[in-house]
């Protein structure tokens, strides 16, 4: 089973920016599509980013598109998550994940029930 664990996370005024990584343990991580989710407070966990297994294709979320950037490095068993231009709307718990299906049709990369493996979650907040 794969463990994960995010760090990165922390306090940044609005317009700063932040990098979350995610390391991976117990499976090499290019064997999965990797994502990151973010769960605000008082609302549902949402999809954020996905990027898949080689790293050549990269998903985002409308909220997202322009201001993140999400990487990998298979040799070093990570994935990052490059926040630019943050907002308060930002603040929430980030997570990684990783899934195993092999499509990458958009519900199998944007449903958290599709990601079997999940790292504790990093705390970003954004002031204003």
């Amino acid at each position: 089973q794969v463990q994960l664990e995010e760090s990165g996370g922390g306090l940044v005024q609005a317009g700063g920016s932040l990098r979350l990584s995610c390391a991976a343990s117990g499976r090499t991580l290019s064997t999965y599509i990797l994502g990151w989710f973010r769960r605000a407070p008082g609302k549902e966990r949402e999809f954020v980013s996905a990027i898949n297994r080689s790293g050549a294709n990269t998903y985002y979320s409308d909220s997202v598109k322009g201001r993140f950037t999400i990487s990998r490095d298979n040799a070093k068993n990570t994935v990052s998550l490059q926040m630019n231009s943050l907002k308060p709307e930002d603040t929430a718990v980030y997570y990684c994940a990783a899934n195993p299906t092999l499509s990458l049709g958009r519900y199998y990369l944007e449903t958290e029930s599709q990601y079997t493996g999940w790292g504790q979650g990093t705390q970003v907040t954004v002031s204003s």
